[in-house]
This record gives structure tokens, C-alpha cells and sequence, in this order.
């Protein structure tokens, strides 16, 4: 048994024993910027193509993959709607940084992708080879300004390819995009919390490239299972402070050369990122955790072998039948500029329509596939849902199970849960009694881990990140309120779900509802949406 279960184990228990180191208070005014700065490299801009209004989120979620290749304005177009700054948000709010808001040091600056804290620990480099329309090497991805920094001339392909050793995809392109993460970025606030949000934020950037590719006629797969320390090692990553979580390939519409690109062990981006922090600090379980995800990483699992971890299907016995789901009709794009976090807003006096409940959880099962080098295509997911219902027009209060083959729910018990999920919330930015419903994604986290190893643990908290992202995007295209968190008593809801002799592990919460009416908002769009 490797360390990843005493890892997901403290994580589920961080709420009765607080997880090492115990004291630890983030330094704000010593905070890391949300992403990598390179002062001296040269950097190109990227264009931003257009999304049409075919383009919907209907189609990313529940489409099929797509077969058509990328460009430079698509691949353009797709990180600014997914991880580049859209405008600027202000709201009179629950959370606890509302005071500082104002204040231009401390902006708000929205991006179409969620992320633990709002931190964006996230970094994109895309690995360019002789196919592309730019100088091939190593490019990062400035948030800020939605340009390429070149780290590197010379096309470094082969040595994705042959880190990705023998998955289909990596042989039929020469160009990646590489998910790297500098654990600073978190840990500054989460410390050794830090990873489990980590992985969440990567698969939540997965999911809405997922989506906004299907939209588009694209299909963007993923990899988490290659040689980490020989990529790592090409990006001037320090394994003490950086790590590699994913790897995608890209078709792309120009010929691939007649040979590939040769093995080019040597290369390496010697450029350094400039730091803020004027104290950077490291943690042991960080450490701890993930040299035990880094090991046999370039081992990929069999097909099948995920199998015995799979969500089992809904229960037999009584169903309470839900109507078609609200339509998605929005465009992807439309969906991810307006996606945001309710904070504190919910109001139960209007009962959600049944319809944008069926949405949600339909987006929520989508959602929860990644296309990852270990699953299998339409296969069942990691996880399975639970649903608190609350003030939801026409289904009595009460805890369900989400039968995702039937689109029904479950009774498993029935009642008013609004004082179990306040009482069993840590901190004061949500109003839990007040939201229509609560979703919550379970998965048998030790059961992946037995089956693939330690790195499983990045799979399955990046598969529920992917669904916070889908119920998140989804609630934004039916105009209802949506937030996410991960303070929450993990063993109370394990005893109410009746999950422990299942072996699953509640790992986040899920509201949507309606907010209170004529809310102070202000909202400055960079780009139009």
C-alpha cells in the first residue's frame, strides 16, 4: 500500500485532524503570482478565433468526438476561453477576501476555468514541432497577456513522443500541450492540502478543453501516464517544486513531416521564471506525495485494469422520475465568460426548476470523463452521484442517489438536510441551508489506487475536478447559481451516504440554485463575450 492512501485518508479527515503542518498561516502579502513571469524571453501574441454559435455547450458535453484539427486561432481562441483572463469581477459576497476586491493589487480577474481558491497553479506549455506555424520549441502560455513565451528553439517533439512511449495519439502529431504546476502557487495558502486541489484544477482545465473542442468539431484526449521525470527534466522543471500532470496531443492541420523529429535527450529550457515570494516554502507531505504519484509513471495501465474501481450503477427500488434536462443551447464560450461562484447568495424562497436540476446532473456524469490514456471510450465513470434536495419545485426534500442510466433519482432517505450541511461546512462563504440542491461526487479513491498504483490518485481527483467544472458551466448556460467546495466535514457526509462499506470517498460539494434578486455586481469584460 503506498502513500497516497494515508494522503487521501488525511484528506478525508482534515476536517477532525487538521493535516501537518497544523499552525501554518499564508503570508498574503508575500503571495506567488498566479502564474510563471520569464522578464527577458521573447513572446509572440496569440490570435483568438471566434466560436459559432453552432459551437454549443450541448454539443461539448454531450457530443461526439470530434474529427477536425486545430489552427492557430483555435488553439488561440481555446486557451484564452479557458484559462486567460476574460475581465474583471467585483460583488458584494460571502467570501472572506470581499474587503480587498476593490482594490487593484488584489483584482478579481475571471477566467473561463475554476480553480481551488482561485489560485491557477496551472501552467500550459505547448510543445510545438516542424508541423507548426510557429518556430518549433517550447512555449508557455502568459495568462495575463494572452501570449506564447518562447522558452526554447528547436523542435524538442520526439522527446514527447517518446515520453508518451506507446500511446496512439503522441505518433500521429508533432505538437502537445503539457500541464505543468508549481506547487508554490497553491501550497502558499493550502500548504499540504495543496495537492488534492491541485489535481482537481487540472482535470477542471481538462474538462473545459473537453468541451470546448467536442464544440468545435475537435477532439482533445489526455495522458497521465508517461516518462514525468525526462519531461520535467525538457521544461527546467525542479521535481522539488514543479511537477508534469498531463500531457495532450493535438491534431493539427498541416502535414506531419515525412520523418519525425528525432530523440533530442540534451535539450533543455534553461530560462528561469522570476519569483515574488520573497520566501518560498516546501512541505514534506507535498513531497511525500508526489514522489509516491511519480513512480512507475511511465508504467501505463492495461485496458481493463480500472475496472474494479469503476462507480457501481444506481440502486434498485422506488424512482422519482426528473424531465429533460434544460437545453445547453449557449455557446461554449457564452457558458465559460459567464461561470462564477455564488458565494453566499442562494436563496430558497423561488424552488428550482426540476429542469435545471436534471441539466446539472447530466452535466455532472459527462463531465466526469476526461478521454484519459485509461479509459476506455462511452466506458462507466470513476465516479458516482449523491444529491442532497432541498428546495427543488415538485421532489420532496431529502437525500438521493443519481441513477445517470435512467436520469432518475433515487430515495435513500428523505427529510430537511439544510442544518447537516451547514453545521458540516467549515467556513461562512456558503449558505448551504439555502441552496436548492447539493451534489456530491463519490469515487472508491483506494480502490483506484489499488488497481494503478499511486499515480491513480492524480486520475481520480482530476475526474471529479472535470465534473465541478461541467455542473459549473452547465449551471451558467441555464442562468442558476453554482458554487464548489471543499471545506466540508468528509466523515459526516461518509457516515450519512452510507459510503464507508462501499468504499467511497465524498470529494467536494456541489451547489446550484437560485440567488437572492438585483444583486450588487460589477462587471468589466477585457474581451467581448
Amino acid at each position: 500500500m503506498g502513500y497516497a492512501h494515508e494522503y487521501a485518508t488525511a484528506v478525508m479527515r482534515r476536517g477532525r485532524e487538521p493535516m501537518e503542518p497544523a499552525d501554518f498561516v499564508p503570508d498574503w502579502a508575500d503571495r506567488p503570482r498566479k502564474g510563471k513571469h520569464f522578464p527577458h524571453a521573447p513572446s509572440i501574441p496569440l490570435p483568438d478565433g471566434g466560436c459559432g454559435e453552432d459551437a454549443t455547450l450541448g454539443r461539448g458535453l454531450f457530443g461526439t468526438r470530434g474529427t477536425g484539427a486545430f489552427t492557430l486561432p483555435l488553439l488561440g481562441a481555446m486557451l484564452r476561453d479557458s484559462y486567460g483572463l476574460t475581465g474583471r469581477r467585483l460583488a458584494v459576497q460571502a467570501n472572506s477576501d470581499l474587503g480587498s476586491l476593490p482594490f487593484h493589487t488584489h483584482a478579481n480577474w475571471s477566467r473561463g476555468t475554476a480553480s481551488g481558491g482561485g489560485l491557477y497553479p496551472v501552467g500550459v506549455h505547448w510543445i510545438s514541432g516542424a508541423s507548426g506555424p510557429v518556430t518549433p520549441g517550447v512555449h508557455y502560455y502568459d495568462t495575463r497577456r494572452h501570449r506564447l513565451v518562447r522558452l526554447l528553439s528547436g523542435d524538442v517533439s520526439g522527446e514527447v513522443r517518446a515520453a508518451l512511449g506507446d500511446l496512439p495519439e503522441a505518433a500521429e502529431t508533432d505538437q502537445f500541450l503539457v500541464l505543468g504546476v508549481a506547487f508554490w502557487q497553491n501550497t502558499f495558502k493550502y500548504n499540504s492540502f495543496g495537492y488534492h486541489a491541485i489535481t482537481m484544477d487540472v482535470g477542471a482545465l481538462l474538462q473545459t478543453w473537453r468541451m470546448w473542442a467536442r464544440a468545435h468539431g475537435l477532439h482533445v484526449g489526455s495522458a497521465f501516464w508517461f516518462d514525468e521525470t525526462g519531461l520535467g527534466r525538457l521544461l527546467g522543471l525542479d521535481p522539488e517544486e514543479d511537477g508534469v500532470f498531463a500531457v495532450v496531443p493535438l491534431r493539427w492541420a498541416a502535414p506531419q513531416p515525412t520523418v519525425p523529429a528525432p530523440r533530442t535527450p540534451e535539450a533543455r529550457v534553461t530560462a528561469a521564471p522570476e519569483e515574488k515570494s520573497r520566501r518560498v516554502l516546501t512541505f514534506d507531505t507535498i513531497r511525500r506525495i508526489h514522489t509516491a504519484t511519480c513512480e512507475h509513471a511511465a508504467d501505463r495501465p492495461a485496458p481493463g485494469t480500472l475496472d474494479p474501481a469503476l462507480a457501481a450503477p444506481a440502486a434498485a427500488g422506488e424512482r422519482v422520475a426528473l424531465p429533460p434536462a434544460a437545453p445547453l443551447g449557449m455557446p461554449v464560450r457564452g457558458a465559460l465568460r459567464r461561470r462564477r461562484s455564488s458565494f453566499g447568495r442562494f436563496t430558497g424562497l423561488t424552488p428550482l426548476e426540476p429542469a435545471r436540476l436534471s441539466a446539472a446532473l447530466a452535466a455532472a456524469v459527462a463531465g466526469g470523463a476526461l478521454d484519459s490514456d485509461t479509459e476506455a471510450p462511452d466506458s462507466t465513470p470513476l465516479t458516482r452521484l449523491c444529491v442532497f434536495v432541498q428546495h427543488v419545485a415538485g421532489i420532496p426534500a431529502g437525500l438521493y442517489e443519481y441513477d445517470r442510466d435512467t436520469g432518475d433519482l433515487v430515495p435513500m432517505k428523505t427529510g430537511d438536510y439544510g442544518d447537516f450541511l451547514q453545521r458540516n461546512y467549515f467556513l461562512a462563504n456558503y449558505n448551504l441551508e439555502q441552496a436548492a440542491a447539493v451534489l456530491v461526487p463519490v469515487a472508491r479513491t483506494a480502490a483506484v489506487l489499488d488497481a494503478v498504483g499511486d499515480r491513480g490518485y492524480r486520475l481520480v481527483s482530476a475526474a471529479v475536478g472535470a465534473t465541478a467544472q461541467a455542473v459549473y458551466t452547465a449551471a451558467a448556460a441555464t442562468g442558476t447559481a453554482c458554487g464548489v467546495a471543499l471545506g466540508f466535514d468528509c466523515v459526516s457526509y461518509a457516515e450519512e451516504l452510507g459510503l464507508t462499506e462501499r468504499g467511497e470517498i465524498p470529494l467536494l460539494i456541489m451547489m446550484i440554485g437560485h440567488e437572492r434578486p438585483r444583486p450588487a455586481d460589477y462587471r468589466y469584460d477585457i474581451v467581448a463575450p
